[in-house]
């Protein structure tokens, strides 16, 4: 049977989501700022602001899915809090109950703490050392206490077609790697990413947290000396551990375990087809 899904917030990985959700037969409408001009790639586009408690339009009957992936205007806890635990209930309040049957809330691994390099998975309790993290663990835990079927789903650090700032910085020299104590990162390519979402409102009986990334946990001077030599730079000097993120490693075990299975298990072979396809550069 065919879902009538609405994307709160509809960037670029809302587009990648959209397009794999038509693919597969569904009805999507996307609820957006400014929707694009132009073309609407047979989405139905909703003009509305998520901050503003009279910032949404009527939203369509009979919506049976909602991903509320929004982007906040601004990297503070004000602009966080607007759209990920306000803008999430503002949108569930326009929709019809007796319709919606499952949410999916993109949320982060942000949510964790430092682990020191251990693994963390859904059952570790979460930890949040920013207000990014902190803000979305109290929107997850208020959806978890909604009466329908909801998901949250972790993702590690996005990357993909677009993405290529970190090429770009270790290519200038401007990167910096901890090289004395191992800080591992994550990572999973933004096509797996909207995959993992599509699969997960499609599973009969989900679990209410998934962890979303690639199969191969990475210490960060490691994925750094790898891209240096797609990019033809030397290897980053030593320097900080990235502020706010903590060192762990993401077990994407239970979302294996459902079916999803990543195109880009490794973000060293996902860097470098970017790489490779990416327009010549001088």
């Amino acid at each position: 049977m065919s879902e009538r899904v609405l994307l709160s917030g509809c960037g670029d990985l809302g587009m990648r989501v959209a397009r794999c959700l038509q693919a597969r037969g569904d009805s999507v409408f996307a609820l957006r700022r400014h929707p694009p001009e132009g073309e609407a790639e047979g989405i139905v586009w909703l003009a509305g602001d998520l901050t503003r408690d009279d910032g949404l339009p009527p939203l369509p009957p009979g919506i049976t899915q909602l991903v509320h992936l929004p982007t906040p205007g601004a990297r503070t806890e004000a602009a966080y809090r607007a759209v990920f635990v306000d803008g999430l209930r503002r949108v569930m309040a326009g929709l019809d109950s007796a319709s919606l049957r499952r949410v999916l809330f993109v949320s982060s691994s942000a949510v964790h703490g430092d682990h020191d390099g251990g693994w963390v998975d859904e059952d570790t309790p979460p930890d949040p050392p920013g207000f990014n993290g902190a803000v979305l663990l109290e929107a997850e835990r208020w959806l978890a206490g909604q009466p329908v079927t909801s998901i949250a789903l972790r993702l590690a650090g996005l990357y993909g077609p677009g993405r290529l700032q970190l090429l770009d910085r270790l290519r200038a020299g401007a990167a910096r790697a901890p090289r004395g104590h191992p800080h591992w990162a994550n990572r999973i390519h933004v096509d797996d990413a909207a995959a993992a979402i599509v699969h997960l409102l499609a599973v009969s009986d989900p679990q209410p947290v998934y962890l979303g990334a690639d199969d191969t946990p990475l210490p960060l001077d490691v994925l750094y000396d790898h891209l240096t030599t797609l990019v033809g730079a030397p290897p980053p000097a030593d320097g900080p551990a990235p502020a706010g993120v903590g060192s762990k490693r993401l077990s994407n075990a239970r979302l294996r375990a459902s079916g999803w299975v990543p195109r880009w298990p490794d973000a060293r072979t996902g860097y470098a087809a970017l790489w490779d396809d990416a327009e010549p550069r001088s």
